[in-house]
């Protein structure tokens, strides 16, 4: 497993080589919800729903890790 060190965040590479922070969603699991909340709320553009989910990460401890992507949509679109 190879680690960076990157400001005080730590990262791993994952084997499929995605990057996995305990402050973020894996790329392919970002990608996926932002699809899933655009069809949801046609009416807000990206960066609402970034914004939205950045919202929703700051009021989980700065952390989306150890919550399904079911539950951030969910808060996301509580938010929106």
């Amino acid at each position: 497993e190879n680690s960076l060190q990157k400001t005080s965040y730590s990262y791993t590479m994952e084997p499929g080589g995605i990057f996995n922070s305990p402050y973020a969603l894996n790329l392919s699991s970002f990608t996926k919800l932002i699809k899933r909340l655009q069809a949801i709320h046609p009416e807000a553009s990206r960066d609402q729903i970034v914004e939205a989910i950045q919202q929703v990460r700051k009021n989980n401890k700065g952390m989306l890790c150890g919550l399904a992507i079911s539950t951030v949509e969910e808060r996301t679109s509580a938010i929106l």
